[in-house]
């Protein structure tokens, strides 16, 4: 299951940031980006599902850093994960980390 988890992991980088490469390659900048992120009700939908979701993880780390079941390293290596590629890639990370079988 920790290959999974790393394929995962994998995948939570290349497939987003392929996307985002191939935006820039067509408008040439980031300044349409969160325009067209959010120009329609559907891209407005998913959107805002990632958003919760990212964002429950987010609490679901600060519970279990305030509860000390991850090291202030674990915290921050998640986070960073969150905030530079996103929730994609954070929580197969986590879920890699914290497989015992």
């Amino acid at each position: 299951m920790k290959k999974v988890f790393l394929m995962l992991c994998l995948l939570g980088i290349v497939l987003p940031y392929y996307q985002l490469l191939l935006f820039i390659q067509e408008e040439g900048s980031m300044g349409q980006f969160w325009t067209q992120a959010v120009g329609s009700y559907p891209a407005s939908m998913l959107a805002m599902d990632l958003s919760v979701a990212a964002l429950s993880f987010l609490i679901f780390l600060i519970y279990l850093r305030l509860q000390r079941r991850i090291d202030f390293s674990q915290f921050i290596k998640y986070v960073v994960c969150l905030f530079l590629v996103g929730f994609s890639l954070a929580l197969p990370w986590y879920m890699y980390d914290h497989y015992d079988h």
